[in-house]
């Protein structure tokens, strides 16, 4: 299980608000991506995910109030959660691309070292 805690958010602040949960328990959330946005009297954030799976438990709800380090829920690792990583995500064009799912229309792909665009190294001319 991964901790999902309040990071720390500024050098005078101590707390925070739960503005809004962006997940529910039971969804399935990726690496990073944002799970529930904090309120303070100086800055909003957006707490991002640890690690891909599927969202298990909330501890604090809408409106709460949380101090700095406190665990906000929890995230069972691996279940059902997005994965690209090295292996790449099929898109729905049927292309692959580390960068994740591809939609419709050029987009850039990854060969070793090298990004493609449309078929054709960046920087070169059109043959």
């Amino acid at each position: 299980m991964a901790e999902i805690r309040v990071p720390a958010l500024g050098e005078s602040v101590t707390e925070a608000t739960i503005g809004k949960w962006f997940k529910h328990p039971g969804d399935a959330v990726a690496v990073d991506e944002p799970l529930v946005e904090l309120e303070t009297d100086k800055v909003t954030i957006e707490v991002p995910a640890p690690a891909a799976g599927v969202l298990s438990g909330i501890a604090a709800k809408d409106g709460d109030t949380v101090a700095v380090g406190a665990v906000l829920g929890e995230i069972k690792e691996g279940a059902g959660g997005a994965a690209g990583g090295a292996t790449g995500v099929v898109g729905a064009a049927g292309r692959t691309s580390c960068f994740g799912a591809i939609s419709s229309g050029p987009a850039p792909i990854a060969r070793g070292r090298s990004v493609f665009w449309s078929g054709r190294p960046v920087g070169t001319a059109p043959a």
